[in-house]
């Protein structure tokens, strides 16, 4: 199980820390505490998506588990200085570590939108976990250049040049794009598009609310939900087509993002 394997990636760290060998580079130790941490984490959300993120008690635990993620990167910081966390821990790691920040708050919100009395009192809030969400989820897709297609670039399989001309290297940066048109989708149609929002509304949701690196900033839901959803839905009909990804959600909510503009 994740947990198990976490608990053996900081044994392996304390007996490297025991030992204390100055060969062993720093990044090997960020690198094993991150991937503990990831597992650790792993097993808490998935505790909270079997009881169904429980309205009680489950956004505390979000922020706990966000703050934890974002500790390999803190820690990055303090012991490399100005180094980005990216040439220390690595692409994967790094990226895994935004996405699961990114997928843990869409989870949260599929559930919490459905609760209506608490949508209704908790809106800014509700707001904000998509805006940080959304952000997450960006940054994941930020990490690796998309491939520019030129004549240095040979690439037999058209499909895949293509994928990865769009920024996609595996099945979870498509998801990431999913899952954070979706998110706006949700933003646009329970919070509108917020021109009207006041100042004492944006101030009443701080950055403490959601924890670590919470931003404030509103993004434009329906820009960038179309913007992500139409790249999403032309990349599964194209090189993805008849390999089991759909569609018809994401049509939907493409349709919507144009109506409701109308």
């Amino acid at each position: 199980t994740y947990l198990v394997k976490g608990s053996a990636a900081l044994e392996k760290l304390k007996d490297l820390c025991n030992e204390g060998k100055k060969k062993t580079h720093s990044s090997t130790l960020l690198r094993l505490f991150t991937q503990a941490v990831l597992d650790i984490t792993y097993f808490e959300e998935s505790q909270l998506v079997d009881q169904d993120f429980p309205e009680e008690s489950s956004l505390q635990k979000v922020k706990e588990l966000i703050c934890i993620l974002s500790e390999p990167e803190d820690l990055v910081g303090e012991c490399n200085g100005n180094e980005e966390p990216i040439n220390v821990l690595g692409t994967e790691l790094v990226e895994c570590v935004y996405w699961r920040k990114g997928a843990l708050l869409y989870m949260y919100c599929h559930t919490a939108k459905e609760r209506s009395e608490w949508l209704q009192e908790n809106i800014a809030l509700f707001k904000k976990c998509l805006n940080d969400g959304v952000r997450y989820l960006m940054k994941m897709l930020s990490f690796r250049c998309p491939l520019c297609l030129n004549e240095d670039v040979s690439l037999q399989d058209k499909d895949t040049a293509r994928l990865l001309s769009e920024g996609i290297f595996s099945d979870t940066h498509l998801l990431a794009m999913m899952y954070s048109g979706e998110m706006c989708y949700w933003g646009l149609k329970h919070c509108g598009e917020g021109k009207q929002e006041s100042l004492e509304t944006a101030a009443s949701v701080s950055n403490s609310d959601l924890g670590c690196r919470s931003q404030s900033a509103s993004l434009d839901f329906r820009e960038l939900g179309k913007n992500m959803l139409t790249k999403y839905v032309a990349v599964c009909e194209g090189p993805l087509k008849g390999q089991g990804w759909n569609t018809t959600s994401a049509k939907q909510m493409l349709s919507y993002f144009r109506k409701s503009h109308e």
